[in-house]
């Protein structure tokens, strides 16, 4: 019996359903596609034709990890220095679900913003002094301070607003949006992730790679993690000793099996690893090139700060974003750690501040004077948010706060998002939305709006359901922040 044949025999019920697909229900196949909305031939190159004309060629996510406190960056309360030290009337609590971090305090002691504000722009968005260069370019921003979540603990918090879902292992937008837009570079990766060293390490989270995997989709629609230090992809380049025409023979050899195997066997996954091969190969060349800065000028470093030039920075992220959107590739995510500020804000929120302030002023300069700002959607945010009441000691000059799924703030530049909106409302403690709110879905749905995708629409076949990033309950597409 040859390895194919034992193969084929030892096959898997996952794949028995695959082969049945193809071979034993090709008429039924056949019918269901010609009624699809999706081609085969289009969802298998990994582009899927638009709904409508879309305004977002490109996405450069930065997420925040932890969950900035908003009440000391973009949601002013000054009422609540009134409240300094006074319990959190449970009128406003209202039996909310508590962490296990807060879960045992005897009181909740009010903690007001130990930082001054003061309104920026012509659109009057109060920001805190920690944001001195966001405050320039508060009319560039489309502010959503009504964002709300389910999820009250970090890995089902991040994995609901990167995937839809608070159950790992489903596709992320990045995944969505190379399945939907497809490769603009056929030398390099159309989803990137990076993971930015943050100054201050005080309490840096775990970020699983599930975060960016590709889940049900195809695998070719995974991430591509670039590390901030060293060689940015691992084992890319030739070993000693291996010329460039030995490592192009091995690869077509290796191309010939796989193709073999693929006849044999049928496992998509088997066409996934070909062109993995070959983009790496291709990368060789093309990566030495993307992260070469030499050729920066310094004005560019001006805008982006003097940290752009040392590797793993989330300034030198930034910068290295805006030169993967310029060379075609599609979604951009960026990590930046230790926002989880359960104690020593007055320590560690200037130091995270410090590390993205001035960098995201320089990125939105940087892609409107190339024109590329409209093309490309930026989005700034958390997984949720942090609580008014302090974790732990309370004193004038410092406090904690924990998590707080009940209302954050995230913000958004480019990609036909209306600048100089300050979209929702929360309470004088912000606590609750008054006005306006906002759940992960309905930004979902407003993102893929902008690619072009009606979000029912935009789906994906599986395991017998057509799966969606928002999922099956209601989202709504926010067209009064649309341009």
């Amino acid at each position: 019996m040859s390895l194919f044949d034992e193969v084929r025999q030892n096959m898997t019920r996952r794949l028995f359903f695959q082969q049945g697909g193809k071979h034993l229900l090709g008429t039924a196949a056949l019918a269901t596609l010609m009624n699809s909305d999706l081609s085969s031939a289009n969802a298998a190159e990994g582009h899927v034709p638009t709904h409508f004309p879309g305004k977002v060629k490109h996405i450069i996510y930065l997420h925040m990890v932890g969950g900035p406190p908003q009440m000391d960056l973009y949601d002013y309360k000054p009422v609540m220095k009134e409240w300094y030290d006074k319990d959190l009337p449970e009128s406003i609590r209202n039996g909310q679900r508590l962490t296990t971090m807060t879960s045992g305090q005897s009181r909740f002691p009010i903690a007001p913003s130990m930082f001054e504000f003061e309104q920026a722009g012509e659109c009057g968005m109060w920001m805190s002094e920690l944001l001195p260069y966001t405050k320039k370019m508060a009319d560039d921003m489309t502010f959503i301070r009504s964002m709300h979540t389910e999820a009250i603990n970090h890995e089902p918090a991040i994995s609901f607003i990167q995937t839809g879902n608070q159950v790992t292992g489903r596709p992320c937008l990045g995944s969505w949006t190379s399945y939907g837009l497809g490769s603009l570079n056929e030398n390099l990766p159309t989803f990137v992730v990076m993971v930015a060293r943050p100054t201050n390490t005080e309490q840096v989270q775990a970020i699983s790679a599930r975060l960016w995997s590709s889940g049900y989709l195809p695998g070719e629609h995974a991430a591509t993690s670039f590390r901030t230090s060293g060689d940015p992809i691992l084992y890319l380049n030739n070993p000693p000793g291996v010329a460039d025409e030995v490592r192009r023979t091995t690869l077509d050899g290796l191309k010939q099996l796989n193709e073999l195997n693929y006849q044999q066997v049928g496992d998509p996954e088997t066409h996934t690893r070909i062109q993995q091969y070959e983009l790496a190969y291709r990368m060789q060349s093309s990566v030495p090139e993307l992260t070469d800065f030499s050729k920066e000028t310094a004005a560019t470093f001006d805008l982006y700060g003097e940290a752009a030039k040392q590797p793993g920075t989330f300034a030198n992220t930034a910068l290295l974003a805006r030169r993967m959107v310029e060379r075609g590739v599609r979604f951009v995510q960026i990590y930046h750690n230790n926002w989880d500020t359960h104690g020593n804000v007055a320590g560690r929120l200037p130091d995270q501040c410090r590390d993205v302030d001035q960098p995201c002023w320089g990125l939105i300069q940087d892609l409107k004077q190339r024109g590329l700002l409209d093309q490309t959607l930026v989005i700034w945010g958390g997984e949720f948010g942090r609580t008014i009441y302090s974790q732990g000691g309370l004193s004038e000059k410092n406090y904690g706060r924990d998590h707080h799924p009940r209302c954050f703030t995230m913000w958004l530049a480019g990609g036909g998002f209306k600048p100089g909106t300050i979209h929702g409302e929360t309470d004088d403690f912000s606590y609750n939305i008054i006005k306006d709110p906002v759940h992960i879905r309905d930004l979902h749905a407003t993102i893929l709006n902008q690619m072009g995708y009606d979000h029912e629409r935009f789906v994906y076949k599986y395991q017998g359901l057509d799966q969606r990033l928002t999922g099956v309950e209601p989202a709504r597409v926010m067209d009064e922040i649309l341009a």
